[in-house]
């Protein structure tokens, strides 16, 4: 069966049509360096990623590279394809991925990489990269997830660990030359060992006590690095970034122009990963913003405009760039979307700006619902800030908001948990206390809990994570705590959870349970229908590995940790202290309040370390 008659018998067949609006095609005759951009999930959550519309373009800018989307197919795409016998294929030219030159996946989520195994499997590349012979393409993965490479390690070629758009240039230019040179493989490996961000895993050997802890990681070939140092952009305002950006023929998750304002954080929360891995911050001036999203609204046509950080009020030129950005939206009526506002920072002046077109919902993370939790991870947030912020919300019209809280912290008790909905509550009576005419009818209150898992390069990456059973009690503790009709409770399935904390603080002796899960059967398990814990339990089964080890014990600091091969930029030292500050309920001011040592200057700094 052909493809074209396959599209006709599955959903969403705009998920693998391609030719989009602003999308890249080449002359195959002129092009040198094929390059597929892959990721590990369906079209719709890949298009709406920032990172594969700033590399595709990227790339494509390059006279004789031509970069190619690959997403992972449906369940019943899939099975089409594995009946009819085709492979896994670009969108833009359906190109089978097998004859590219390079394969890189982006690391979004631990739960996609069963997703990577299945997309090899489907263009007939062997997953295990001591079985791929000189004819195949090399393999490779970067993103947030690529901080701990070593659950991929026996299955990637290479890692590019850190931020792309400077680093990936030069790894083609290494590819050109070595491709013209007619030598080996390992020659363009032992290549780019040497650019900064650049793991090869194959380089280095892992020992282990018999308790199955690390004994030693250490390089094989005096052509790699002791520590692999992370690769970031230095100056926002000269870092490429499209003019352009792919319209999509269907609806995907997030469908919209996206300025990104700037990396990293200053706040240092203790839990999140991305703002400890992004530091230090570098922020993008506004007259840059502006002059991109003029000609993103021309080239696109989109009506709604997101800005994009990891804490958008944070950002200091926030009154100037939406000013100047209402002048070009509002007659367009063109929507401004504000997310990552933090409690402390929102104002009606702001409220006031961003709903001028019109009124979109209201996001806030208190993250934990007591005083004590938030001094414990860092959050530097009050429960009055977030009365005056919803209470401002709600007499400027809004009744719809939602509050993002994660149960399972450390030192996390039962009241901690009860004082998520006390919180919820609160929030409820403020909109109540306003008064009727300033308010909208149809009050939503949201209260959405994931559970924590520990990430590599925080100050809880020590930490224990709650087993299945103690989350559990904890969403049910919560669930009947919330007594309020105008309050809506989601969480997250706790086996999956714990799954993923697995795998985020895994070593390369997982490699093999991911292809066991595979051959059994697990791929898309971020997905609730296709999530199968009981599949897992199996692959850790038959290949004799304990789960519990990776993510239900304390660890100490004496412990090598497997991810330590990478040097993020902030220091073991500075982590350390910050899990001790924790215990003791201890703050640590933001990065422009006073520098907290993070260690990130070491590496060349930039930014607010300037």
């Amino acid at each position: 069966m052909e493809l074209d008659a396959i599209l006709k018998e599955v959903q969403k067949p705009a998920r693998y049509v391609g030719a989009e609006f602003n999308s890249v095609h080449k002359d195959l005759a002129e092009v040198y360096i094929r390059f597929a951009f892959c990721f590990p999930d369906v079209y719709e959550v890949g298009m709406s990623h920032l990172g594969i519309k700033i590399l595709y373009h990227l790339l494509n800018e390059q006279r004789d590279i031509y970069c190619e989307r690959v997403f992972a197919p449906w369940i019943d795409m899939e099975e089409k394809m594995r009946t009819a016998n085709i492979p896994l294929f670009s969108i833009e030219s359906r190109t089978p991925v097998r004859d590219f030159d390079v394969v890189g996946f982006t690391l979004q989520y631990e739960m996609s990489y069963t997703n990577i195994i299945n997309m090899l499997d489907l263009a007939g590349i062997p997953a295990l990269r001591e079985e791929r012979g000189e004819d195949m393409p090399f393999v490779y993965a970067g993103g947030p997830c690529a901080y701990n490479p070593e659950p991929l390690a026996d299955i990637m070629d290479f890692f590019m660990i850190g931020e792309s758009e400077e680093q990936i240039i030069e790894v083609m230019d290494a590819y050109r030359s070595w491709k013209q040179s007619g030598k080996e493989k390992r020659a363009f490996l032992e290549t780019i060992a040497s650019i900064r961000g650049i793991y090869v895993p194959g380089f280095y050997d892992v020992s282990y006590h018999e308790d199955g802890t690390i004994a030693d990681m250490k390089p094989n070939t005096p052509l790699a690095p002791a520590r692999v140092q992370k690769q970031y952009v230095r100056d926002m305002d000269k870092a490429y970034y499209p003019e352009t950006m792919i319209v999509p023929n269907m609806e995907i998750i997030h469908d919209r122009i996206t300025l990104e304002l700037f990396r990293g954080c200053i706040r240092g929360c203790r839990f999140c990963q991305a703002g400890m891995i992004y530091r230090p911050v570098r922020e993008k001036s506004p007259e840059r913003l502006l002059e991109l999203a003029e000609k993103l609204i021309d080239s696109t046509g989109y009506e709604e405009i997101s800005m994009s950080s990891l804490s958008t009020s944070d950002y200091t030129g926030l009154t100037e760039l939406t000013e100047g950005l209402l002048d070009l939206t509002v007659e367009k009526k063109i929507n401004l979307s504000l997310p990552s506002l933090r409690i402390d920072s929102f104002s009606m002046d702001l409220m006031q700006k961003v709903q001028k077109v019109r009124k979109s919902g209201l996001t806030f993370a208190p993250e934990a619902g007591s005083q004590r939790m938030r001094d414990v991870i860092n959050k530097g947030v009050t429960e009055e800030d977030l009365m005056r912020s919803v209470s401002l919300a709600f007499a400027g019209g809004y009744s719809g908001v939602k509050l993002y809280f994660m149960i399972g912290l450390p030192t996390e008790t039962e009241e901690d948990v009860k004082a998520i909905a006390h919180l919820a509550h609160k929030v409820v009576q403020a909109y109540r206390d306003t008064p009727k005419h300033l308010r909208n009818k149809g009050l939503r209150v949201t209260v959405s809990a994931s559970s924590f898992v520990p990430k590599p390069f925080t100050p809880f990456q020590w930490a224990a994570q709650d087993d299945i059973e103690t989350l559990r009690d904890k969403q049910h503790i919560l669930k009947d705590a919330i007594c309020d009709k105008a309050i809506s409770y989601n969480w997250h399935e706790a086996k999956l959870s714990v799954l993923e904390g697995v795998f985020a603080r895994g070593d390369r002796r997982l490699s093999k349970v991911l292809l066991r899960a595979h051959a059994l059967g697990a791929r898309f398990d971020a997905w609730h229908e296709c999530f199968d814990y009981d599949l897992w339990q199996e692959a850790f089964r038959q290949e004799g590995i304990d789960p519990d080890f990776y993510n239900h014990r304390e660890r100490s600091y004496d412990e090598i940790l497997p991810w330590e091969i990478i040097d993020p930029g902030v220091s073991r030292a500075f982590l350390e202290r910050e899990n001790e500050k924790a215990k003791r309920g201890e703050l640590t001011p933001n990065c422009r309040e006073s520098c907290g040592g993070c260690g990130i200057r070491q590496i060349g700094g930039g930014g607010v370390c300037d």
